[in-house]
């Protein structure tokens, strides 16, 4: 009898170990990984390490201004305005700028990752492309402010999921004919992540599914007009 007792306990021990382990895992915060190494042991046995990967910290965000001065270079008329990788410093930063509808024509502003510049001949543009989403002039006071904060949660939030990383920053342009809004990715030519950045974009801005957005590659808006540069994906 004593020893059917130390089975069972035995069994109920493995058996709460188990659910422990189960719990452990399903309570891991969702931005850790486990990494299991094997090695093949001297004694001929498998033996197990279980290491526990944080991951990288967030990416660092730089906003930018722009304002058209024909009498300067581009590049001059392009200004950083400041830096920041936390939540807190975003809205301590955008409650205390101009809104994007307030800004005179010809003006930009531009959030892009820390180290990018946003402009095509950055090299970590270069390869890449914008999604697109053009509005009418009487959207600027009805959508335009709503459409770029999105752009913006969207990014610093990394609402990407694995192909975050593939975001190189986002672009709001005012102009007299009609404003634009932009998100830049790195690789053109990975379809598989520029879809899954457009889908996930146009759902979060709330598009109706009439409304269609399309992929331009930097390559062929930097030698065409915008409203010539073909579109390589749309959703």
């Amino acid at each position: 009898p004593l020893l059917g007792q130390a089975e069972e306990a035995e069994d109920g021990i493995q058996k709460w170990k188990k659910e422990e382990e189960k719990e452990e895992e399903e309570a891991a915060p969702d931005f850790r990984a486990n990494l299991l190494l094997w090695r093949w042991g001297g004694a001929g046995r498998w033996m197990h390490s279980c290491f526990l990967l944080r991951p990288p910290p967030p990416p660092r965000w730089a906003l930018w201004f722009f304002k058209n001065d024909r009498s300067r270079a581009w590049q001059n008329n392009l200004h950083r305005v400041t830096k920041f990788n936390t939540v807190e410093d975003f809205w301590a930063i955008y409650n205390n700028i101009q809104l994007a509808s307030k800004l005179s024509s010809g003006c930009d502003y531009a959030l892009f990752k820390d180290g990018i510049k946003p402009m095509w001949e950055d090299s970590r543009n270069k390869r890449g492309g914008r999604w697109l989403v053009s509005l009418t002039k009487q959207q600027r006071h009805i959508e335009l402010d709503h459409l770029w904060l999105e752009t913006l949660l969207c990014l610093i939030g990394e609402s990407f999921g694995e192909h975050s990383q593939e975001v190189c920053g986002a672009v709001i342009n005012i102009r007299a004919k009609g404003d634009k809004i932009a998100v830049w990715t790195r690789e053109a030519e990975n379809q598989e992540g520029v879809l899954h950045i457009g889908r996930v974009y146009k759902e979060r801005l709330g598009l109706s599914t009439k409304t269609i957005i399309g992929y331009q590659a930097h390559a062929d808006t930097a030698t065409k007009s915008n409203s010539l540069a073909k579109n390589k994906f749309v959703v």
